[in-house]
């Protein structure tokens, strides 16, 4: 949502366009705060709360932005957001991951994607009919409906209820789990992913409007969907092929793939249609990488120490969502926004090499 209408909504604040990157920063901020505490918070309540609660955080923070009159007024709303968005991360990637296969995660993040592509859109289309404040409203309907979906349903979590608890009991702390061999590896590895994918989510509507000539408002909004639909993408079919390929081969074809999409936006060829490809076929390439990572977390340190890897894996992420989409927009300011695809390449090296570490220490 913010990525989309940044162009827009800078315009409206007032702001230089490098401001997008501090609001960015600010709920990544509160999202590495909660995914720090949350291997105590799923140790004590049930991950069906945390979701419930973590939905409400999230409509609370839509709501707010699309009542938001002044840039200042989004920090107070970003809180909630980011908070809500790290909780239940690191709950459901650890539910899923211990009492669920690979397919499953990657249909899960799947769905994420779903969501994730459908935002910019709903962003596009009230840029065109309405004002850009009514896109996070809209969106924070949609997300009243899914509560109550996730209400109506709370019954279903009982199947593995009983079993979660029992593993939850011994969990390892941070400092126990910092020491297991490859941990600080996949962090390392996990930050350099989500760097690259935060700069994407948050950038490519952006690099549109500032390197591609005759685009509308609209195109360029929709355009941020680009690499979301490619997340989706990529983990539809991974959902299909992960339990035959495993997790490790995933992520090594996923990387590869998400290279040769930025090759493809790197080519000095007019028009937007070779860099759309592009950005579409980054996201495929991340795809399966994330929850690839995540999955693997049970079998690779085992489960004592998964909630914790889990929980710091995704506050590591978010400390690469958080600064580089700001380091970003400081170097897009000064050097130009056609140094992204350059930028994502060095994170897309980082991420492949650090993993690779990590699988030989661990």
């Amino acid at each position: 949502m913010l990525g989309s209408g940044w162009p827009t909504m800078q315009v409206y604040f007032g702001v230089p366009s490098s401001y997008a990157g501090y609001m960015s920063m600010t709920i990544s901020f509160m999202t590495i705060i909660s995914a720090l505490v949350s291997p105590k918070l799923i140790n004590r309540v049930h991950t069906k709360w945390i979701v419930i609660c973590s939905i409400l955080l999230t409509i609370f923070g839509l709501l707010g932005f699309s009542f938001a009159t002044s840039y200042p007024m989004l920090f107070i709303f970003a809180v909630p957001y980011g908070l809500g968005a790290g909780a239940i991360d690191s709950a459901i990637n650890h539910y899923v991951a211990n009492n669920y296969s690979s397919s499953v995660m990657n249909f899960l993040h799947c769905f994420y994607g779903v969501g994730a592509a459908i935002s910019p859109n709903i962003m596009a289309a009230a840029l065109k009919n309405a004002r850009w404040n009514e896109g996070y409203r809209w969106t924070a309907y949609l997300q009243i409906a899914i509560l109550l979906v996730c209400i109506i349903s709370l019954p279903l979590w009982k199947k593995n209820e009983a079993g979660q608890e029992k593993k939850e009991e011994h969990s390892a702390g941070i400092a126990e789990t910092l020491k297991v061999p490859g941990v600080v590896f996949t962090l390392i590895a996990f930050f350099a992913y989500c760097a690259g994918e935060a700069t994407s989510f948050l950038w490519t509507s952006s690099y549109f409007a500032g390197t591609k000539a005759g685009m509308t408002d609209g195109l360029v909004a929709a355009f941020g969907s680009l690499v979301f639909g490619g997340l989706m993408l990529g983990r539809l079919i991974a959902g299909f092929v992960s339990n035959r390929l495993g997790d490790r081969l995933l992520i090594r074809i996923g990387v590869a793939v998400e290279m040769f999409g930025i090759i493809l936006v790197l080519l000095p060829v007019d028009g937007y249609i070779a860099a759309a490809i592009g950005f579409v076929i980054i996201g495929t390439g991340m795809g399966p990488v994330y929850p690839a990572i995540q999955h693997m977390a049970p079998q690779h340190f085992g489960k004592k120490y998964s909630a914790t890897v889990i929980g710091l894996q995704m506050a590591s992420a978010y400390v690469g969502s958080t600064f580089m989409p700001m380091l970003f927009g400081r170097l897009q300011q000064s050097i130009g926004i056609g140094i992204m695809p350059v930028y994502l390449l060095i994170f897309a090296v980082l991420n492949i090499a650090f993993l690779e570490v990590s699988y030989r220490k661990g």
